[in-house]
């Protein structure tokens, strides 16, 4: 074996595979730290042109990514033998075969397949977290959050919904690996899922916010102040400087984490549909999740462009859940990862173009897009 293929050894104590992680994790907790700290300063209202560039950013780091896999793959499992990526293929279930390929040759073949699942999954969770930023709009809304706390909110939001995922991720993965019925359960769920969301596309949502189940949770074990102050998720009391009160936009954020979790049932497994391989789940789901802030404000500019998405979410949902339903079978007749990415690339450019040629003439009113921007928030949500 040659040298330039050899990534088999331990730094410090702690395989390639960890190092890899780890190095994803800080570089990942940098980027954020830089948005926070040198981009985020001070809470402003973002402008259309700012989340756009936030967005190509976002993007072009899981291109990036992409490439990175797509040239360099096997260091993400510190594959170096032939043998190994058999043994990868095995547990992860690949759906590639190498035949009587050469060392060189299965390393194209592992990484063109793992760059393409990696593809596939980060376009299921992005177009996903739409529906995800239509529900935080009106969460937005209802709590009457004011656009200039907006990014922050998101924020930790995400970072949040990154320490969730990690956990959901890598447990489901456990799960699939040892019970293997699991992958039809996921099947089940997600196809009633995306029959249920086609059935109530025009259902128009409202959120009660002294009803949400974590709002009063929130208000019977922690102290609430019923205004908001200065776009503060907590403040010092005055009276007792050791104790807290947290204000309103503490509950939003809860609301947005609980919501995320809820999203998270439906997102992930979708991505399982594509890869079992827990790494490749994690990455897209990431890069997907750091994007949403920015997907957020650009979204919330064209909502009204975007009518029939639903219609194609829904559709993606019920294809994803039948995908893994009957998993066995397309594999047997060939269906591969190349083949998933072009029906949910057809699904998901239908809706958008449909969406652009007819579009929802209600929805194309000023004063419609302006309530989206919550300017004064209520007295008491609570």
């Amino acid at each position: 074996m040659t040298s330039q293929y050899s990534y088999g050894f331990i730094i410090n104590g702690m395989p390639v595979e960890s190092l890899f992680f780890l190095v994803f994790i800080l570089f990942i907790s940098g980027m954020l730290a830089l948005d926070l700290g040198v981009f985020d300063r001070h809470s402003h209202e973002v402008k259309f042109k700012e989340a756009l560039v936030w967005t190509t950013v976002w993007v072009s780091l899981a291109a990036g990514f992409y490439f990175l896999i797509l040239y360099k793959g096997e260091i993400i499992h510190d594959l170096n033998s032939i043998g190994d990526i058999q043994q990868n293929i095995l547990k992860y279930k690949h759906p590639i075969q190498l035949g009587t390929a050469s060392f060189p040759e299965a390393l194209t073949i592992y990484r063109q397949n793992l760059a393409l699942e990696f593809l596939t999954g980060y376009l299921i969770e992005y177009m996903l977290s739409v529906d995800n930023v239509f529900v935080i709009i009106l969460i937005f809304i209802s709590f009457g959050v004011q656009k200039m706390y907006y990014k922050r909110v998101l924020f930790w939001g995400i970072l949040g919904a990154i320490v969730m995922r990690f956990i959901f991720i890598f447990l489901s993965s456990a799960l699939i690996q040892r019970f293997d019925w699991v992958l039809y359960v996921f099947g089940i769920f997600l196809a009633f899922t995306g029959i249920k969301m086609f059935i109530e596309r025009n259902k128009e949502g409202k959120i009660e916010t002294a009803k949400h189940p974590v709002i009063r949770f929130a208000s019977k074990h922690l102290p609430i102040y019923p205004h908001y102050f200065r776009g503060h998720f907590w403040f010092r009391n005055k009276k007792d400087k050791n104790k807290h009160n947290f204000t309103p936009l503490f509950l939003v954020l809860l609301v947005i984490e609980f919501t995320d979790v809820v999203f998270a049932v439906d997102s992930v497994p979708a991505i399982f549909s594509v890869t079992q391989d827990p790494y490749i789940v994690f990455f897209s789901n990431i890069f997907a999740i750091l994007g949403l802030r920015s997907l957020f404000f650009v979204v919330a500019h064209v909502i009204s462009m975007l009518r029939f998405l639903k219609h194609g979410l829904s559709i993606l949902l019920t294809f994803i859940g039948c995908k893994m339903l009957l998993h066995i079978q397309l594999k047997e007749w060939g269906f591969t990862t190349v083949h998933s990415l072009i029906v949910i690339v057809c699904i998901l450019s239908v809706s958008i173009l449909a969406s652009l040629i007819w579009p929802d003439k209600r929805l194309v009113n000023k004063k419609k897009i302006l309530k989206l921007t919550g300017d004064e928030p209520p007295e008491r949500i609570i």
